[in-house]
C-alpha cells in the first residue's frame, strides 16, 4: 500500500500579480509545471495580515483569537522583558501534534513561530535556526530547542549560510550594477544578503531532512519574498515617481528575482519527492506591487502590513488533485482541515475552516470530532515555564524591527511590556473585527483607549470608528471622528470614507459625494471611486455609477466587491450578460460571496435562464440565511415562473399570499385616497389611524397611517399591515422591509394635474407650475420602475386616475385579478365620485 504523504510549502507574500507575468516567460518552470498538473486559485487572507498570525492558523485552521498567536512579539513568563513570538503563545494543537498523537511522522522547517521546537515524531528545525548575525566576529551557537531531535544538531548546524559568506556569484544575478552602491550610505546590500543566507538556510536544512528522514507530513516555510518585497518592492517596476532613476536602474529586478530564485529552489525540492506526495505552494497573503505602494510608512505598529494584499496563491498537486483546474473561495482557515482530510482524520468542529473538496478529483467525505483540544494522549505538547524568561533573540528582534514590523524595544522595561501588550490585545480586537465581533472587540478598545502615554491611541480610535460605522450608529461615530481630529492637530489619517457616510446618513448626499471627490482628485484609487459609485447608486445615477465602478475595477481588477457593485449597475441599466460576467468574478474572487451569488441569480433570471438563478439564489440564502429575504422572495417567484411555463399558460388572476400586504402609492394628490376609498368599500381592511379628518381637498377622507411619514427612519410596524391595505407615497417605498411580500397599486395620473392639485392644496396659484418639482416627479416615477424590478417581493399594477374614474368596472376587476382576493366590486364602483375630479389638464 502507497503511502500517503503531504508537503505544505509556505512562501510568505507570495502574488499571483507577479508570478503570473513571470510564468508566462518561463521564469517560474517550476510552479509552472505543478500548476499545469494540478489545481490553483487565490488564497484569502484575515485581518490583520500579521504573518506569525497567519501561518499559525494554517497550522491549527482556527482563527488568532482562538489560537493565542496574536503579533511579532510576547511577554516572558517571567514578565521580566518582551522577545519575538514563539510557541508558548500558541494555545492550540497544530497539524504535527495532532499527527504525532495519530503515530504519523512530521518534519517542520523554518516555521513561523516553531522555536522551541515541539518534541514530535519527527524533525523540527525551528524558525532561530537561519537567524544569524551579519558580524563575521559573532559565534552562532545552535541555542537550545532550536532543533528536535537534539542528536541532529551536529549534522544540521553546518547547514547555515552566513551573510558574509555571500559572493559576487550570488549578488550579481540579483543586482548587476552592485559595484556602484555606496555602501556607506546604502545598507540595501547588507539586507540582501541577510534575506538571501536565512533563506538558503532553510532550503539547506528542508532539502536535507526530506532526503534523510522518513516522513508521513513535512512543512516548510520561507520569508524570501515578504522579505524582499519590503526591502526592494518600492523599486519593482513600473517606476514610482518619487523614485530617483539611479536607485530604480539599480534594484528593480530584485523582487523578480526572489521569485525565479524561489522556484529554483522549489525546482530542488520537487526532485525529492515521488508522485504519490501530495504537494501544496501557498501564501499568507498578497503584496501590494501597483499604484497603492507605501514610499513613507506610518510610524505606528506593523505598518508594513499596510502593503499586504488581501489574496496570496494557492497550488496543490497530487495524486487525488484535480488538473489544470482553478479553485475559488479558498481562505487560510480551509488549510488544516483540508489537510487532516488527506488523512482521513476527523476535522474539529471549533476549527474555522472547511475541507476544501473542490480540489479533489474522488472526495472523501469529511468526518468530525468536536474539538482536538480535549482529547487525551501524547501531542508532543512543551510545558511552559520560567526559565524561558532568560531566553533572549537579538537576531531576530534586530530584523523585525528593520522591517517595520515593530518599533525598538523601550529601554524602560516596564513600557515596553506595556506597548507589547497593548499591541497583543489591539491585534486581538482587530481580529474580532475581521469576524464582526464588535461587541468582543469594542470592549477591548474601550479598554485600551484608557491607557496613557506612551501608548499611541489613535489606532484605537480609528477601529472605533470603524465599528460604529459598520453598526450604523453615525452619530457615536461623529464622536469618534472628532476625537481623531482633536489628536491628530495635521489630521493627516484620511478619514474621508468615515466624513461620507457620517453625511450620508443625515442624507446630505451631495456634500458626501463632494467629499469623496476632493479626496479622488487629491489621490485616485480604487476604493474612493468604489464610495463615489455606491453615492451614484443611491442617486439612481447609473451610467455615472458604472462609470465609477469601472475605474475603481482599473485600481483593484480583482477586488469582489467592486465587480459585484458594477455586476449590479449593469443589471439597472438592463445589462443582464454584462452584470452575470462582472457577478461570476466576484465569485470566483470571494466564493462564499453571498449578495454576488444573489446578483447572478437576478442576472441570470433576466436572461430567462430559471434553473441557474434558482441555484444562485439558493446559494445566497444558504450564505446568509438570516439577512436574505430578497432571495427567499426571488425562489418562491422563479417556481411560480416555472410552474406557468409548464402550464403553458399566463396566469390571469393574482394569487393573495398569506399575510400579504396592499400598498397604494403613487404621487402626492394622484389619486391615492380614491383607490383607498375603493379597496376599504370593497371589503379589504385599511391599515389607518384616522389621525388626518377629511377636508375640502379630500372630502371622503384620506385614509392614511401616521407612521407612513416616518417609514424611512423605521419601518418596524409595517407586520401591522398584514393582510391590510396602507397608504405609502411613491418616494418611501424603497424603505420597505424585504421580509414581507407587497401588492402595489400605483396610482398614475398626469403630472401637470398633479402638481395644480398640489399647489391649490398649499394656497399657491395652480396656474405656475414649478418646472424643478416637474422634473422631479418625473425622475421618481423612473426611480419606481427600477426599484419594482429589483425587488423580487413587489408585484405592481399601474392604475389611471382616470381609468379609476370613468371606467371604474373595468379598474375594479384589474384590482380584484391582481390581488386574487374576493372584493365587493359593486360597492367598489359605488364610492367613486366624478365630480371630486377638478384641476384637469
Amino acid at each position: 500500500m502507497k503511502k500517503n504523504k503531504v508537503l505544505l510549502i509556505g512562501w510568505d507574500a507570495a502574488d499571483w500579480k507577479i508570478i503570473g507575468p513571470l510564468m508566462a516567460k518561463g521564469q517560474m518552470p517550476a510552479l509552472k509545471k505543478i500548476i499545469d498538473n494540478g489545481v490553483y486559485g487565490n488564497m484569502s487572507t484575515m485581518n490583520p495580515p500579521y504573518s506569525p498570525m497567519l501561518w499559525t492558523t494554517v497550522a491549527t485552521g482556527k482563527t488568532p483569537d482562538k489560537h493565542g498567536i496574536l503579533g511579532f512579539l510576547e511577554v516572558m513568563p517571567d514578565l521580566k522583558g518582551v522577545r519575538p513570538v514563539t510557541v508558548n503563545s500558541r494555545k492550540s494543537r497544530a497539524l504535527w501534534n495532532i499527527f504525532h498523537n495519530q503515530g504519523l511522522k512530521s518534519n517542520l522547517v523554518g516555521w513561523w513561530p516553531s522555536f522551541p521546537a515541539e518534541p514530535i515524531d519527527g524533525v523540527v528545525v525551528s524558525d532561530k535556526f537561519q537567524k544569524v548575525s551579519k558580524d563575521p566576529k559573532m559565534k552562532n551557537p545552535i541555542l537550545k530547542g532550536t532543533i528536535h531531535p537534539e542528536s541532529l544538531v551536529k549534522e544540521i548546524k553546518d547547514l547555515r549560510l552566513f551573510p558574509y559568506e555571500l559572493t559576487e556569484a550570488h549578488i550579481l544575478p540579483f543586482i548587476p550594477n552592485a559595484g556602484q552602491i555606496d555602501q556607506e550610505k546604502d545598507k540595501s546590500l547588507e539586507t540582501f544578503a541577510k534575506i538571501m543566507a536565512e533563506n538558503v538556510s532553510v532550503h539547506n536544512a528542508a532539502t536535507n531532512v526530506m532526503r534523510t528522514t522518513e516522513w508521513d507530513f513535512m512543512a516548510i516555510y520561507y520569508d524570501l519574498v515578504d522579505h524582499f518585497c519590503h526591502a526592494f518592492m518600492k523599486f519593482h517596476p513600473p517606476k514610482l515617481k518619487q523614485i530617483p532613476n539611479h536607485l530604480f536602474e539599480l534594484y528593480k529586478d530584485c523582487v523578480n528575482s526572489a521569485y525565479r530564485f524561489q522556484d529554483m529552489m522549489l525546482e530542488r525540492t520537487m526532485e525529492l519527492v515521488d508522485e504519490d506526495t501530495t504537494v501544496i505552494i501557498m501564501s499568507d497573503h498578497g503584496y501590494e506591487s501597483g499604484n497603492k505602494r507605501i514610499l513613507n510608512m506610518p510610524k505606528y505598529q506593523a505598518a508594513p502590513a499596510l502593503e499586504h494584499r488581501q489574496f496570496g496563491i494557492f497550488v496543490a498537486k497530487g495524486p487525488n488533485i484535480k488538473a489544470n483546474e482553478k479553485v475559488f473561495g479558498l481562505s487560510l482557515v480551509d488549510i488544516a482541515p483540508t489537510i487532516l482530510n488527506m488523512y482521513d482524520l476527523p476535522i474539529g468542529k471549533d476549527m474555522d475552516g472547511k475541507v476544501a473538496l473542490d480540489i479533489f478529483k474522488e472526495i472523501n467525505p469529511p468526518k468530525f470530532i468536536d474539538t482536538w483540544e480535549t482529547v487525551k494522549g501524547d501531542f508532543a505538547e512543551l510545558e511552559v515555564n520560567k526559565e524561558d524568561g532568560v531566553l533572549d533573540d537579538e537576531q531576530t528582534m534586530k530584523q523585525l524591527i528593520e522591517l517595520g514590523y515593530i518599533e525598538k524595544p523601550d529601554d524602560n522595561i516596564e513600557t515596553s511590556i506595556l506597548k507589547v501588550k497593548c499591541d497583543l490585545k489591539h491585534n486581538l480586537a482587530r481580529v474580532y473585527i475581521g469576524k464582526q465581533d464588535y461587541q468582543n472587540a469594542k470592549s477591548i478598545l474601550l479598554e485600551l483607549i484608557k491607557e496613557k502615554d506612551p501608548v499611541d491611541i489613535i489606532p484605537y480610535y480609528m477601529d472605533l470608528l470603524s465599528i460604529s460605522l459598520n453598526e450604523e450608529e453615525y452619530d457615536l461615530a461623529e464622536i469618534y471622528l472628532n476625537e481623531l481630529r482633536t489628536r491628530d492637530k495635521k489630521f493627516s489619517i484620511n478619514t474621508y470614507f468615515s466624513e461620507a457616510k457620517i453625511l450620508l446618513s443625515k442624507n446630505k448626499v451631495n456634500e458626501a459625494l463632494s467629499v469623496l471627490t476632493k479626496a479622488k482628485e487629491a489621490k485616485p484609487n480604487g476604493e474612493v471611486w468604489f464610495q463615489i459609485g455606491k453615492i451614484y447608486m443611491r442617486l439612481d445615477k447609473y451610467e455615472d455609477a458604472n462609470h465609477a465602478f469601472e475605474n475603481a475595477l482599473k485600481f483593484e481588477v480583482e477586488n469582489a466587491k467592486y465587480h459585484q457593485a458594477i455586476a449590479v449597475s449593469f443589471l439597472r441599466l438592463n445589462n443582464p450578460e454584462e452584470a452575470v460576467d462582472h457577478a461570476l468574478t466576484a465569485i470566483e474572487l470571494v466564493k462564499y460571496f453571498s449578495n454576488a451569488h444573489y446578483t447572478l441569480g437576478e442576472a441570470l433570471e433576466k436572461l430567462g435562464d430559471l434553473d441557474n438563478a434558482k441555484i444562485a439564489y439558493e446559494t445566497a440564502m444558504k450564505l446568509k440565511p438570516r439577512a436574505h429575504h430578497r432571495a427567499e422572495k426571488a425562489l418562491e417567484n422563479i417556481e411560480e415562473k416555472k410552474e406557468d411555463l409548464l402550464q403553458l399558460k399566463d396566469k390571469k388572476t393574482g394569487v393573495f399570499r398569506e399575510n400579504q400586504i396592499v400598498i397604494v402609492s403613487g404621487l402626492p394628490r394622484s389619486g391615492t385616497s380614491l383607490m383607498m376609498q375603493m379597496l376599504d368599500k370593497g371589503g379589504l381592511i385599511t391599515l389607518t389611524d384616522d389621525n388626518r379628518k377629511a377636508d375640502v381637498s379630500n372630502p371622503k377622507g384620506y385614509l392614511e397611517y401616521d407612521p407612513v411619514m416616518s417609514l424611512h427612519k423605521d419601518n418596524t410596524w409595517l407586520h401591522k399591515a398584514q393582510n391590510k391595505s396602507v397608504k405609502i407615497v411613491a418616494p418611501l417605498l424603497k424603505f420597505l422591509d424585504p421580509k414581507y411580500r407587497y401588492k402595489i397599486i400605483f396610482m398614475n395620473r398626469n403630472i401637470n394635474e398633479v402638481i395644480k392639485s398640489q399647489q391649490k392644496m398649499i394656497g399657491k396659484d395652480p396656474e405656475v407650475l414649478p418646472t424643478k418639482l416637474y422634473n422631479g416627479y418625473t425622475k421618481l416615477l423612473n426611480q419606481v420602475e427600477v426599484w419594482k424590478e429589483k425587488e423580487p417581493s413587489v408585484e405592481l399594477i399601474y392604475v389611471d386616475y382616470k381609468d379609476a374614474l370613468y371606467n371604474t368596472e373595468e379598474v375594479s376587476n384589474n384590482i380584484k385579478n391582481f390581488l386574487g382576493l374576493k372584493l365587493d366590486l359593486e360597492s367598489m364602483r359605488s364610492c367613486v365620485d366624478r365630480s371630486l375630479y377638478r384641476n384637469r389638464e
